[in-house]
């Protein structure tokens, strides 16, 4: 099923009363890759879900004395869309900052992930902006780094994220979510969380944990209580 714009404020607070492991348990139940492998939470305690704007990166050489800006897309990324970066992990150089961080404040958009590097932390910080990036540097993009693709297909550490697919990230790190499965991995993710908590009552309850799995069918924690 494809998400429309009026579903998205709805399904984000779905989505951010759970946690990325039980979103990654629902993806693995239906056997679809979805971890942005390496991808670390930069503001720790903050969690965002929400459809993503892709940004691909390359680096380039620069030729001359010619300035090369690192990017100047972010006016045209809608409220609500998750900004999702790939510069093949990057570690040499940034791809997000402070004043990206005011700007996306402003517009309504609700995190940034980044397959690279993130810098000015402290004002990211201060702002409380859920960002989640492979790498932290100083250095500037500029000069470094330009944009070669908006909203087109990435695919990182082995996984493919299409513009719209959810991205979700927290303190465990970042997923994504494929367009036409959101509805699915989020019951099921919601069916898990049920689960997990019912297992968690009954163990502080006394109950023995290896009787409580099997209660509350831990093996499949998706599945309807009475299936």
């Amino acid at each position: 099923m494809t998400v429309t714009v009026n579903d998205i404020d709805a399904l984000r607070a779905r989505f951010v009363r759970l946690d990325t492991p039980a979103v990654s348990d629902a993806l693995d139940s239906l056997g679809i890759p979805g971890v942005l492998a390496g991808i670390q939470a930069r503001v720790p305690g903050l969690i965002t879900a929400g459809p993503a704007y892709t940004v691909q990166y390359r680096p380039f050489e620069r030729l001359g004395g010619t300035f090369h800006g690192a990017g100047n897309y972010i006016d045209d990324v809608p409220p609500g869309n998750v900004v999702l970066i790939d510069n093949e992990g990057s570690t040499t150089c940034t791809n997000w900052g402070g004043l990206l961080t005011v700007m996306a404040g402003l517009q309504g958009i609700v995190g940034t992930v980044i397959h690279g590097s993130a810098r000015d932390l402290a004002e990211v910080r201060h702002l409380n902006y859920p960002l989640f990036s492979r790498a932290v540097t100083m250095v500037s993009a500029k000069n470094r780094a330009k944009v070669t693709g908006l909203q087109v297909p990435l695919e990182i550490e082995g996984v493919r994220v299409a513009p719209g697919d959810w991205v979700m990230a927290d303190d465990n790190g970042a997923l994504a979510i494929p367009a036409a499965s959101v509805i699915e991995v989020l019951e099921r993710a919601e069916a898990i969380d049920r689960t997990e908590s019912d297992i968690r009552d009954a163990i502080k309850g006394g109950m023995p944990l290896v009787d409580a799995r099997k209660q509350f069918g831990y093996s499949e924690p998706w599945k309807p209580r009475n299936a």
